[in-house]
This record gives C-alpha cells, structure tokens and sequence, in this order.
C-alpha cells in the first residue's frame, strides 16, 4: 500500500460529515446510570510518555478481530454497544457481514491467554448512509453485541461529548490501540496495548500543513467532522492496525472520547498529524441508533471547567517544522560522517542516522561477523564522530539479512554504547522514504563509503547531478524493462560527475555513498557504485528500499518526507517507458558496417586540441563541425584552446605519439528512407548515454544556416528485432541529460 495514499486500517482518523446531525430532537439531559459510570478507569499510573500501558488504565479499549487475528480497535461506549471506523467494515462499497466479526473486551497483551478477557460475537454494524471512504468523512461505525458486555475494572464505557462540547486546542489527549509502532513495523511479542500521547490542533493550523503541497502534490481538504491530533515535528502518531480506537481527553476526572482513529499520511511524519473522526458532531445519529438500548451511551454534561476556558483563537499560527537531519555548513562538510576502527582492519567510513546508529557498508566487517554471529571483540571496536574529542565504543552491530550475498544490501547498522547530543557539532543524515523520487537534475555529492581508497584529485570535484531514471535504468537494465515510475523504488541512480576523470583512473578501488540535496537537506540517496569498469555514469545501489529495515532496527532514524516533487509541465515521468533494445557496441547503432572504399563515416571529424586531446566531431555543414564542449573546452574555463580539424581520416591513421580519443562518437541513427541522423553526442565519460541533439535545432539553425535538419516524416524508425538500429524515442526520453555543444567554424587552413 503506497504511503502517499490516505492509509485507512490503522493510522489517523478522518471523519467529514456531509451533513451534522443536530441533537435538539433527543434529550439533553439524559445522564448515565449511577451503575454504568463512564469514563473512569480503575486508579493505574500510566508510563508517561513511553509506550506500554498498565492493565485497566483504558478498561473501553476493544480488538476487534476477523479470522482469529486483531484487525481494527474500537471503544465500548454501552454494555452492549462498541464505537469504530466505517472503513474497518467497509470494502469496495459492501459492508462485511457481522457474522465474521468478534469483540474481544478487557484484554491488554494479545499474546497467549487472554487473562481476564472475554468475547463478544457482533450482532449488527451500522454506519452512516453518508459514508463512502475515509477522505470525504463519516468514517465511524457501531457494533452491537450478541450480548452485553461483563462490566468490570477491565471493561467499562467510555463518556461520549455532546454535539456542543468544546475540545480546547492544545489539549494532551491519549490514544490506543495495537496497532504498527513504526510504518511497515508491526508491534511486537508479547502485544501489549500502546499509548501515546497527543495534543489537539484547530481545524486553521491542520489545515494549514495539510496545505502544503507534498510528494506528488499531496494534499488533504479537512472537512466537518475531521479532527486532528499530533504535532508538527511528528514522530508521536497512530498508525496502521489503530484504526477505529479512541482518542481521548479527561476533563473533570472523567475520559471523554473526543475521535476515532481514521487514516493519515503514513505514521508519524513532520506537518502530518493525526486526522481523526470528531465524535461530538455524531451525538444525534449515535443516539438514533441506540435508542432501544437500555443502558445506552452516557453523554454527561461538559464540566463547567472546561467549558469557561479559553476559547478558541481566531486565527492559529501554522508552524511548518523542519527536518532535524540532513544540515551541513557546505557541501562536503559533513557532520554525519564516521569512521568504524575495528581492530586489524582499514577505517570504514559510514554515515549517522540517529542519536544512537551509525550506518556503514556490512562488507567492512565481513572478517568480524562470519556465520552471522556477534562480532568477539565488540568491546575493542570504536566509532569516530566528527568534532567529538574521543570515540564512541559499540554495543551491538545489526547486519542486514542478505548482505552476504546482494551486493544492493550492503549494510549493517551499529548501535553506540551512549546516545550522542544532537545539539553539538554531530548530526544524522536524512533518509529517504520507500516512496521517495529524487529529481532528474537533482543536486549531489560522492561522500565516502567503506574502506576503500580515496579517490585521486580534490574533494571539490565530486559534484554530481542526477540524470532521468530512463537513462539510469536502461543503460544498466535489461532491454524490454519497464522503467520503474516515480513512487516505486529505482534499481539504481545515475549521477553524472561535474569533473573528467584522470586518465588512468576509474576509481574502482574506491567506495562512495551518493548524498542529493532537497531544499538545503541532504539525503544519502545512494550506496555503493556498482559499475565495474570505466562505464560512465556510475550507478549506485538506492537506499530507498531500506528504509522499512532501518527504521525497524534503529526505531528513531531520521526519514523524512520528499521536500522537492515540480516536475514541471511536461510529466513524461509519470508515463510508463520500456528500455529499447541494447547492442553489442552500446545503447544502440554504433556497429561499423563494411565499406568498400573509402572511410566508414565521411562526416566524422577528429578535432585534435592543445595538450594532447582528441575529439569526435562531426560535420554538419561544408564550414562547421559540432563537437562536445566537455571535450574541447576544460572545466571551468571560458578561454578557447589552440584546435586543429582533420576531415576525412577518421580512424584511418594512427594518432601523433601521445594522443588518444577522449570523447566517444556520436549517435548516429539511420532512417526509414536509408539517410542517417545525428541523434545525440557522449555524455562527458560515457560511451552508452546521449544527449539528445533535437531540443538544440534552434541554436544550431541560428548558427549555421547550411544546417540541415531531418523532416518530421523523417523520423528514425523502430527497427526489426536483433537489428542495431536506433528507436525513435530515445531522442525524446523523459530526463535526458542536455546537451553541452559546440560549434567550431572552419578555415581554409584547415587540413582535408
């Protein structure tokens, strides 16, 4: 289930109601039986601000449960009566039948015997006519019992708030249930009942960060009856498996029920807070429902207390909070960056994720954690935090299930003996959701990663950008792949470096992480390159897919939420792609045909520049050769070196002692009608990936008028299976890297 999408079953409530029932028709007065007291659990202390609650402490929390196993919670309201979400019972419009459902009542840890808890088969689920999925409201339900509830200091009902009680702003309130602990992170043995507390937020500044555009533009109209619960830092929330349990609120000793929990986006992110199902606005229907029951729900009197504090603001400050991870003075500055010391090897670097985990590549320590047994001399080991006076010693490390073998789960997280200050000069590092889609052109660094060497020449060139996920996908896929939509975890990440590297150099020996920044955040996107040549650009292994692990493990890294999604107008990205065929000289049509005389491409151009390099050019025009500017050009400078242009000799002579080609040869496609067509040139190091000439045509028409550009009628063909020519939308390709051109005017003294 995406996160992204509203998330019914166990995250936050919403409840909009179309219509609000009024309550004028029924009696205001009526109190609870003196022998059905509400809302007063039996005198427990509750753990504060942790997470296991004490038996009896929430005596109207139920499970509900189907096919044996706990699906949804709910509130007992009435001996005979229990109050849940609509969305618990409704699927694609049909309601299921009450037969399959049970209400366990008094229950605390769900594991082994239910001591002191006892059954209830349900007769009856009603939910409002209104009610159609969870995001436009009325998402509440009542169950009626076989047979009333045994009342006791575990069981007893919980007081419900009359349509004009007022829930002050602010407000600590708890909710329960049994729910997930952690997106994707279900609650562990022995199942025990969970608390947490949070704190009421008005409908202005819920709506306010609901408001704020999100990955893929995800927004959230509240609507009457919608009531939201949390904070804006997240990280305290519902989630999935909590659906249809109380939140509830004390107000002169006794535990109203002010929501229900409905859905949310995903479990504890920032400016997402709870959105729960209000109860007061269903006073009447409640009340329609039950109306033959006897006892029925108790809906007493606000205190006097409550009802003259304050009031409710007229405006709200929204509070938009930001991420606590991810801050660096500047690039290459790191604050999370570590090294792993284990005795008798080469320091590892890793990265931290939270006050108390580090994160390094599982290969560093393969010598130490063979047969999956806990490293002997963990006490020897230390971790070094950047600006901290002395190291950190290790109390367990915790290495990922397939790092043996998958080389994209290269991991191992170790946990420090003491949490460290995160006020001081050490910060984590963000992490990226399952769902997050980092942006072609993405801003990114190469950090260091393992024990390998570092690389040759200045940490300054290590600047990336990020190339479409059609590039990156196909060139390392396989052909006939779709290419994976944004929102789905890519199979890698395709950066291309702002630097040429040296001769004779491709760092294999070297290990780099892939760090992308988002609104001044940064995120380890990446780990590992996984390319084992000179191919550029490198791949690296997404770390999207371990997020779920992480958080499982660390239960307090930083993931955070996509804070960058404008894709523009085009939205090529949302269109499914499939990878066109691959050859054996490339992406496509680089295969050289035989020639019986003459050279094999009479456009081809070598374009010899001061200090030794070669480039590929080629002619366009009787006075014009088109050549990379990465290759004629170095970083940075704007001064045009001494060039000489050979035509018509491509290949067909050895080259001055001490030069080589530098730059690979264009893109060259044939057509239907048998022409060929310049369709792209190398990107700067690599001899698979293009940039597409078509969107330069206006420069290049202004340039050079002789030019001549193929007619839309023109366009190349696909070709016949196991043929090496080039489909036609490779030129159009969502993301392709732009091209970087230049045009060079010829002289007469220039060879021929």
């Amino acid at each position: 289930m995406s996160q992204y999408l509203f998330l019914p079953l166990v995250i936050l409530a919403i409840n909009p109601t179309s219509g609000t029932f009024q309550d004028s028709a029924l009696s205001p007065t009526q109190e609870e039986p003196e022998d059905m007291e509400c809302g007063r659990p039996e005198p427990s202390a509750r753990i504060v601000g942790g997470s296991d609650t004490q038996p009896g402490a929430w005596p109207w929390q139920v499970s509900l449960h189907q096919g044996g196993g706990h699906i949804c919670g709910g509130s007992l309201i009435a001996p005979s009566w229990v109050l849940s979400a609509a969305h618990c019972f409704v699927r694609n419009g049909t309601m299921e039948p009450a037969a399959e459902w049970s209400v366990v009542l008094g229950v605390h840890s769900q594991d082994g015997p239910l001591d002191g808890a006892h059954v209830r088969t349900v007769a009856a689920i009603l939910v409002p006519d209104n009610y159609s999925k969870v995001e436009l409201g009325a998402d509440l339900a009542l169950l009626r019992l076989a047979s009333p509830a045994r009342l006791g200091p575990t069981v007893r009902p919980v007081c419900l708030p009359r349509a004009s009680h007022h829930f002050t702003h602010g407000t600590a309130c708890w909710a329960t249930g049994w729910g997930d602990i952690q997106e994707a992170d279900p609650l562990p043995l022995p199942w025990v009942l969970q608390e947490v507390e949070l704190r009421l937020l008005g409908k202005a500044a819920c709506q306010c960060l609901y408001s704020r555009p999100g990955p893929f533009n995800l927004t959230l109209q509240l609507l009457p009856g919608m009531l939201c619960a949390g904070y804006p830092e997240g990280r305290r929330d519902t989630c999935q498996g909590d659906s249809g349990g109380p939140l509830v609120c004390e107000e002169g000793g006794r535990w109203f029920q002010a929501g229900i929990t409905s859905f949310g986006f995903g479990c504890g992110r920032r400016n997402r807070p709870g959105v729960f199902t209000a109860v007061a606005p269903y006073e009447a229907w409640i009340r329609e429902q039950v109306i033959d029951s006897e006892p029925g729900p108790a809906f007493p009197t606000q205190p006097q207390e409550s009802q003259s504090g304050p009031q409710e603001p007229g405006e709200e400050n929204c509070t938009i909070a930001l991420p606590e991870c991810g801050k660096a003075p500047r690039p290459g500055a790191w604050p999370w960056e570590v090294q792993v010391l284990v005795p008798g090897s080469r320091p590892c670097h890793g990265a931290l994720v939270s006050e108390s985990w580090v994160l390094a590549p599982a290969s560093c320590f393969l010598d130490q954690i063979s047969s999956h047994s806990p490293p002997s001399d963990l006490e020897a080991w230390r971790v070094l935090l950047p600006s901290r006076p002395r190291a950190e010693r290790v109390a367990r490390l915790v290495q990922h299930e397939n790092a043996s073998w998958d080389d994209a789960s290269d991991l191992a997280l170790l946990q420090l003996r003491a949490p460290v200050n995160l006020s001081a000069a050490p910060r984590p590092v963000c992490l990226p959701h399952l769902e997050h889609y980092f942006l072609p052109g993405s801003r990114c660094r190469l950090a260091r990663w393992g024990n390998g060497e570092p690389a040759p020449g200045p940490s300054a060139l290590l600047e990336a950008e990020l190339l479409g996920g059609w590039w990156c996908h196909c060139l390392y896929g396989r052909q006939g792949t779709p290419v994976p939509l944004p929102g789905d975890p890519p199979d890698a990440l395709c950066p291309a470096y702002q630097e040429e590297e040296e001769a004779g150099h491709c760092w294999n020996d070297s290990r780099w992480s892939l760090l992308c920044r988002e609104e001044g955040t940064w995120f380890l996107a990446g780990i590992k390159d996984f390319s084992s040549d000179c191919l550029r650009p490198r791949a690296f292994f997404p770390l999207q897919t371990h997020g779920p692990w992480i958080s499982h493990v660390t239960r307090g890294a930083y993931l955070e939420d996509q804070l960058a999604w404008d894709w523009g107008l085009e939205g090529e990205e949302t269109e499914t792609q499939i990878c066109p065929p691959h050859t054996e000289h490339g992406a496509c049509g680089l295969r050289p045909e035989a020639a019986s005389v003459g050279v094999l491409w009479p456009w081809l151009a070598e374009v010899h520049v001061a200090g030794g390099r070669v480039c590929t050019g080629i002619l366009v025009a009787p006075g014009w050769v088109l050549a990379a500017t990465h290759c004629v050009l170095r970083l940075g400078s704007t001064t045009v070196p001494y060039i000489e242009v050979y035509l018509g000799r491509t290949g067909a002579s050895p080259l001055p002692q001490g030069h080589q080609v530098t730059s690979a040869p264009p893109l060259l496609c044939q057509t239907e009608g048998g022409p060929w067509v310049l369709m792209g040139m190398a990107v700067r190091g690599s001899r698979e990936l293009f940039a597409a000439i078509g969107p330069e045509e206006a420069w290049i028409s202004q340039t050079v008028e002789e030019a001549h550009f193929l007619a839309p009628s023109g366009t190349p063909y696909w070709p016949p299976e196991g043929s090496n020519l080039c489909p036609p939308d490779l030129a159009r390709a969502s993301g392709s890297p732009q091209a970087a051109l230049f045009l060079l005017l010829l002289t007469p003294l220039i060879q021929s």
